[in-house]
């Protein structure tokens, strides 16, 4: 099967294409498109967080749970949107935490993540697509087999890994992560619902950039810069 997708990528997870779970997950999405249900992202982007982060660059891993399902927000990058969509509500906590913890002006109109993952933030939600305004439509369809999958393959593979866990569902995945190697990062989910539980004021992205420091790592950039 030609999966699309970043070479480094390609050579880590070329079992999991073959195997029949993946092969249901491409057939269920051809026949929902022939159906004329509208699926997002758009194809080109569903392995978007992929491309954008090579495997060997990875440093950060923030687990979302589903795409965004609203038209032309999801772009293949958990909590982001692309340039010129109105800021998420989640999305705006996640900047209002930033500024607290870093002092670091975040824009108002520019929920694009892209540059996270330039530098070694791999965005990866659990699902990697959602059919037009159902939230987790797809999200019993097989993506998170894969997508438990490309956890558990960074936690053996790669060592000093940070993986941010906001919310209860993205906190199930601990226990595919080896704890004695990266840091586990948890807090509620920067949603409106629980921001106000734990997510704000948890300092993720300074302890992030603390824990990479002290390994000898380069830290992130978390500032996103108006367009």
């Amino acid at each position: 099967m030609n999966v699309k997708i970043n070479a480094s990528w390609k050579e880590n997870l070329q079992d999991e294409f073959k195997k029949d779970y993946f092969k249901r997950i491409v057939d269920l999405i051809k026949s929902e498109k022939e159906s004329k249900n509208q699926i997002y992202p758009a194809g080109s982007l569903i392995f978007n967080a992929f491309n954008l982060t090579d495997f060997d660059e990875v440093k950060v891993v923030i687990l979302g749970q589903d795409p965004y399902h609203g038209a032309g927000e999801a772009h293949g990058l958990s909590f982001s949107v692309k340039q010129g969509i109105k800021l998420p509500p989640s999305l705006q906590n996640i900047y209002k935490e930033i500024e607290s913890d870093l002092g670091v002006k975040m824009p108002k109109k520019n929920g694009d993540l892209s540059t996270w993952a330039k530098q070694g933030v791999l965005l990866l939600n659990a699902s990697l697509t959602v059919r037009a305004d159902q939230a987790n439509s797809h999200s019993g369809i097989g993506w998170q087999i894969f997508t438990d999958k490309v956890v558990q393959i960074l936690s053996e593979k790669k060592n000093y890994l940070v993986f941010i866990l906001w919310g209860n569902f993205a906190k199930q995945k601990m226990n595919l992560i080896d704890q004695s190697k990266h840091l586990i990062l948890t807090s509620a989910h920067p949603s409106p619902l629980s921001a106000h539980k734990g997510f704000l004021g948890n300092r993720h992205f300074s302890k992030t950039n603390e824990y990479l420091m002290f390994k000898g790592i380069d830290p992130i950039d978390w500032k996103i810069v108006e367009p």
